[in-house]
Parts: structure tokens; C-alpha cells; sequence
């Protein structure tokens, strides 16, 4: 792989056991990602999406070829190394949060750094203060709205300073006036730290402003012209 290539993925494919037989979910996919850039995987609801998503962030193991990132052969790892690939490398966005209710907004920003073994003291407010929520550290999730809640979602992923960010729908529960504002966010973070971006939406406007995208159809992977 060339030196700025952080993401390959060569004959993916993956397979379940349906009550009729195998089911291929993802069949022969081929995905190069290089150092910054954004990626958006579009798609038909059911069409894979998330499941590659998990895939290469290593959530998951394909039934069929091989995955590298950062540097990393994921097929070559077990489950522990894999996770500590990803607490090194790997910040991720979800639709519905995953805020840990007992926690604040502080605490849950501060969260990957403990399980990374970092000692950062003040790291996880300047990254709440850069998602404009200083005044709410203290605060839990059920006291914040949707919006602010996908801002600390989106401190946390960005705390790492990680080499990759995965975002599965980052505005998939949101109105579209917050949406549009985390949307921005995310680019803005994305550019301030040079993180390489792969994302999956419905959103064809959010799409069009990563610098690739790919549609997924029938487990097959195809580039989109520019």
C-alpha cells in the first residue's frame, strides 16, 4: 500500500446463514482510502451499508478477503488487538449517540482517553469547548437536546485525535436545521485535524461535501463520478 493509504479493503465480502442458506451481504468489495480524505458509502436501506462501516473499522470480520488500516492487517488480529487498534486509531459517530447516561458530557468526552491509557488532564473540555459546549460539562445526556448530545458524541470520536473517524447516519436523528449545523461541525473537525473521514448517510447533500462517494447496490461497491 502507498504511505498515504489508511484504509484498503481487497474482495470483501461477507456471508450469513439465512434459514434458505447463505445470504452474501457484501460480495467482492475493492475500497482504497487515502490520509484526509472524506468518504461518504450511500445506499438503499438494507444494502450493507452499516455492515462495511463495521467492517473496516474492524467491529466485525469479513467472511471473505482482507482489510489494512492504519498499517494494520485486521484479518491478522484477534479480538484484544483489534481493539486496541481501534483506542489508538479509530474515532466513531452514531445515529443514536451512545451517550453512557450516568456519565456527563465531560466524563463521556473523557471516556476513550481513559481507555486508551491517556492521561490528558483538560483535554476532554477544549474539545467540548470547540464543539461550543464549555457551559454544559457537568451536564448529563437526558439534560441536553439531540443536538448537543451528537456535539459531545462528536467531542468524544475527536478527543483521540484519531487517524480515522467512522460516522454511521451522524445526523440520521436530527432536524434538519441541527443537522445541518453538525454536518458543518463535522467537516470543520475533520479539516482541523486532519482526520480521514468515513461516513454513511442518506443525506446526498452531506455526501456531496466528502471528497469521494461511494453507492452500495446489491453488496456490490461502486465509485460515484464527481
Amino acid at each position: 500500500m502507498e504511505k498515504s493509504t489508511v484504509i484498503n479493503a481487497s474482495s470483501l465480502g461477507k456471508s450469513v446463514i439465512g434459514p434458505d442458506g447463505e445470504i452474501r451481504i457484501l460480495d467482492a468489495v475493492e475500497m482504497t482510502v487515502n490520509a484526509g480524505e472524506s468518504v461518504a458509502i450511500v445506499g438503499a436501506s438494507g444494502s450493507g451499508k452499516t455492515t462495511l462501516l463495521g467492517l473496516l473499522a474492524g467491529l466485525d470480520l469479513p467472511s471473505r478477503g482482507d482489510i489494512h488500516i492504519a498499517g494494520e492487517h485486521l484479518n491478522a488480529l484477534d479480538e484484544e488487538a483489534r481493539a486496541a487498534l481501534r483506542a489508538r486509531e479509530v474515532g466513531f459517530v452514531f445515529q443514536s449517540f451512545h451517550l453512557l447516561p450516568a456519565l456527563t458530557a465531560e466524563e463521556n468526552v473523557a471516556l476513550p482517553l481513559e481507555l486508551a491509557g491517556r492521561n490528558e488532564p483538560g483535554r476532554a473540555r477544549e474539545v467540548l469547548e470547540s464543539v461550543g459546549l464549555g457551559a454544559r460539562c457537568h451536564h448529563y445526556p437526558r439534560q441536553l437536546s439531540g443536538g448537543e448530545q451528537q456535539r459531545v458524541a462528536l467531542a468524544r470520536a475527536f478527543v483521540t485525535r484519531p487517524r480515522i473517524l467512522f460516522a454511521d447516519e451522524p445526523t440520521g436523528n436530527l432536524d434538519q436545521n441541527t443537522g445541518a449545523q453538525i454536518s458543518e461541525l463535522l467537516f470543520t473537525l475533520n479539516h482541523q485535524y486532519g482526520t480521514t473521514l468515513v461516513l454513511v448517510t442518506h443525506d446526498m447533500t452531506l455526501a456531496r461535501r466528502c471528497t469521494r462517494v461511494f453507492r452500495l447496490d446489491n453488496g456490490r461497491l461502486f465509485e460515484r463520478a464527481a
